[in-house]
């Protein structure tokens, strides 16, 4: 890994996850003291992070943290759901068994670190990410699977804080994605997309009331 990937995933990793709040200016200065690296590959991490949207970068006053909006959360997800049904009911029109094993291998891995209390919580969400991009793995298009990458970063700003803040879960998540894995097995569709979409929409009932408070 070069030093500009290992700049983009770092910042990319921090900026998800809320190291930095939204808003905040990105100075190459401090960024360097926090990395341990020069400016120049900072600087192309910047470039591929504000063609992602996590990054805005204005005339005189560098680079700085995308914000956060109710508005911009509701076009990720709408985005998302456009994107990853269609994706999904590719991979099951598509895929072979060497893509049912790695759906059942990555609900596996997801669903063992769910089970342990107080595990690595970065660990969780790579499994968390590594299940969901699993299911649409098979779509045959580079494009679908870059776009579901870059609205999955998206929402997850704003997933990982609302979660936090909402405490406890009354929802059995686990068998929500145990669910989709077993619509995606059957090869049915209509039945995966629908859980699928769902799934999602009630991320959201949970995102919306923090969004439209703040």
């Amino acid at each position: 890994m070069t030093l500009a990937e290992k700049a983009y995933v770092s910042l990319r990793k921090d900026i998800v996850e809320g190291c930095f709040s939204a808003e905040s200016p990105l100075r190459l200065a401090d960024l360097s003291k926090r990395y341990g690296m020069g400016f120049s590959p900072l600087r192309e991490a910047l470039n591929r992070l504000q063609a992602e949207r996590l990054v805005t970068a204005e005339s005189l006053r560098g680079f700085r943290v995308s914000p956060l909006s109710l508005h911009e959360f509701e076009d990720a997800l709408h985005a998302r759901l456009l994107i990853e049904t269609e994706a999904l009911r590719l991979s099951i029109a598509k895929g072979n068994d060497a893509w049912e094993a790695s759906v059942v291998a990555t609900f596996y891995a997801l669903r063992q670190q769910t089970k342990r209390k107080g595990g690595d919580v970065d660990e969780l969400r790579t499994r968390h990410h590594a299940f969901h991009r699993s299911l649409l793995a098979a779509c045959g298009s580079d494009w679908l699977l870059d776009f579901f990458e870059r609205l999955y970063a998206a929402t997850e700003r704003y997933r990982i804080p609302a979660l936090l803040a909402a405490g406890p879960q009354k929802r059995d998540i686990d068998s929500e994605h145990g669910a989709i894995a077993d619509a995606v097995l059957a090869r049915d569709a209509n039945r995966a997309e629908a859980i699928l979409r769902e799934h999602y929409l009630r991320t959201a009932v949970t995102i919306r009331p923090a969004m439209e408070t703040a």
